[in-house]
């Protein structure tokens, strides 16, 4: 594999979708879905996860769940978006072992009542998980169903307590370049940084997730704990959050900023918004050899669609 040796990188040249689809075979066996656990066996937060075992069903299954064939185990913690610990969709899983998950703390901000640097074990004291069964469309046309388990992020919003001034809501990954090679790199602008409004982060299908197939979260897809949009491109599902800040004007956000005429704030799926350099009117599901079509909202319409309603989609992309 040919790698540039300048630190900087064009967003033009950031992960064509045809190099995605000769990078690997994509194993097409059926897993079943995860086993739901209390919060308290998720911590501490480890590094070593077990393959589940084919049998698994979910012991706390939402009624948000899609019933769609499970993405297989492997490739969903072998193949990830998460730069900074490399570009290429297998690095994370070589790379990130380095990630530090315990302890760890999570500041919060802004225009809330309970500002605060919170322990995350304090911070999830008392939330019940459920297995969210979850479809995931990324950007580049390729998509995975995961057993997610986690909690509503309207359960901690709640317990901030924001003021009438917040409007929407900032997040912010670890920066940590000792631990995050990929931070070594001008790939984008660290810390990553996303953002949601605040009646987005309110819809029950948000939720900050701790764990996939009923296991701790591996900290290629996040450690200790993300967020999880589904009716977003996936890049909206910041990991290993360290901050959360609410504010009254809309955030930056780490793609918008990098290629902004590529990358929306919003960045809601949407089938008539081709990205400048493919379409999005298909896409591929991981383990399958045909394409097949993109649903607006990636198929959550009934749930989220009222929330931007009047408000023209191609131009808010």
């Amino acid at each position: 594999m040919l790698i540039k040796q300048s630190d900087e990188i064009q967003s033009s040249e950031i992960t064509p979708e045809d190099l995605y689809w000769n990078r690997r075979k994509f194993i097409s066996t059926s897993v079943a879905a995860g086993t739901g656990i209390a919060v308290g066996s998720l911590l501490p937060f480890g590094n070593a996860i077990a393959k589940p075992s084919n049998d698994w069903q979910p012991k706390n299954p939402s009624k948000y769940n899609t019933t769609e064939e499970l993405t297989p185990f492997k490739d969903v913690t072998t193949y990830n978006n998460f730069y900074e610990f490399g570009v290429d969709k297998d690095e994370p899983a070589q790379n990130a072992s380095s990630l530090r998950t315990k302890p760890w703390s999570v500041v919060v901000e802004g225009a809330v009542k309970k500002p605060a640097t919170y322990h995350l074990e304090d911070l999830l004291k008392g939330i019940t998980l459920e297995d969210r069964i979850y479809r995931h469309r990324c950007v580049e046309a390729w998509s995975m169903v995961i057993p997610w388990l986690g909690f509503p992020l309207s359960s901690l919003i709640k317990r901030f307590e924001p003021t009438s001034k917040a409007k929407y809501i900032a997040f912010e990954t670890l920066y940590a370049p000792e631990q995050m090679p990929g931070q070594n790199r001008s790939v984008l602008k660290w810390p990553y940084t996303e953002g949601l409004r605040l009646d987005e982060a309110m819809n029950p299908l948000a939720i900050f997730a701790t764990g996939l197939y009923g296991q701790t979260l591996p900290n290629q897809n996040g450690a200790p704990f993300r967020l999880v949009v589904p009716w977003k491109y996936g890049f909206k599902g910041i990991k290993s959050i360290v901050k959360i800040k609410f504010v009254e004007s809309q955030p930056p956000t780490a793609w918008n900023l990098q290629a902004p005429s590529e990358y929306g704030f919003y960045s809601n799926v949407n089938p008539e918004v081709d990205h400048p350099r493919w379409t999005q009117a298909k896409e591929r599901r991981i383990g399958d050899f045909f394409k097949r079509k993109t649903l607006p909202f990636n198929g959550y319409a009934d749930q989220v669609q009222s929330m931007y309603s009047g408000m023209d989609l191609k131009k808010n992309f």
